[in-house]
């Protein structure tokens, strides 16, 4: 199929991309790697008046370190998160994930960003920024804002981007001293939407007690969720697998997955539970290499 017909326009700058979008507001669409967008207008399941592409401005490509934090910029390329020496020595768990979407075709072109304004909820690249309590830097005709992952994906293919708004980076924060994390998922096919997904990470303390634990699940409702109670459960005990288990059982009893042509509502909860547990362990026995 071919897309409808759309006007096609080339931002220079992001501050002509936001003033392109304030004059046509919910009628147009940014173009950064397509790879979402593109297939959902031949699907005539997207129709823009009026096409924005963001690839033509210049040095917003970046990934870099700065103030603790691992910062994406808009047209950084997933190919290129995914073999980056600064992103596998700060964030290995972002080369994780990444490296299980699609292929690398896809992500020759996919932009990280992109992924999270597209906000698909069995998404590897939400879930990493939600696991670490990332956040999504906004640019409009209002100015900047910073928004936390938490408050930026609101559902199906959601966010708190506002019509009149960019988004020009991620921010990751790194983790501390002692953090060991792993990123599964399960797939039909290699290349596939997962199915259920999962990012953990384990920070230990000098007793090897979890002094923290953070999960993230993709797949199992309206957005990437976050596994308080297990989290909470998790903290303080030893790094063991009877702590594992009763943790992934936790983190099951809090997702709200539905079933679809993939999985039932209860094989994607068991499925849940399963990658927790392993991702957890996997988690804690890189968390104590970081501390050797």
């Amino acid at each position: 199929m071919k897309p409808a017909s759309f006007r096609y326009a080339a931002a220079r700058s992001v501050t002509e991309a936001v003033d392109l979008l304030s004059e046509h507001s919910d009628a147009a669409k940014l173009l950064a790697g397509g790879q979402s967008l593109v297939p959902m207008m031949n699907l005539r399941l997207s129709r823009p008046e009026i096409l924005i592409d963001l690839n033509r401005i210049p040095q917003k490509d970046g990934i870099y370190v700065e103030r603790g934090a691992l910062r994406v910029e808009m047209l950084a390329r997933q190919r290129s998160a995914e073999r980056s020496e600064l992103v596998r020595a700060n964030l290995p768990i972002l080369a994780e994930a990444i490296s299980q979407i699609g292929h690398s075709q896809i992500r020759s072109r996919g932009t990280l960003v992109g992924s999270c304004c597209h906000a698909d909820p069995s998404a590897e690249i939400p879930a990493v920024l939600a696991a670490v309590d990332g956040s999504v830097r906004l640019e409009g005709s209002q100015g900047l804002r910073d928004v936390p992952s938490q408050d930026f994906f609101l559902g199906f293919f959601q966010t708190a981007l506002a019509p009149d708004e960019v988004a020009t980076d991620l921010v990751f924060p790194l983790p501390p001293a002692g953090t060991g994390a792993s990123f599964l998922e399960f797939a039909r096919r290699h290349g596939d939407f997962a199915i259920v997904g999962v990012a953990a990470l384990v920070t230990l303390g000098s007793d090897g007690s979890i002094a923290r634990a953070a999960l993230a699940l993709a797949g199992v409702g309206p957005a990437c969720v976050r596994a308080s109670q297990a989290e909470a459960f998790l903290t303080g005990k030893r790094a063991e697998p009877t702590a594992f288990a009763e943790g992934a059982r936790l983190a099951s009893q809090e997702i709200e997955p539905q079933s679809d042509v993939q999985a039932s509502e209860g094989y994607r909860r068991e499925l849940a539970r399963t990658l927790v547990e392993r991702a957890l362990a996997t988690a804690a026995a890189r968390a104590v290499r970081e501390v050797a």
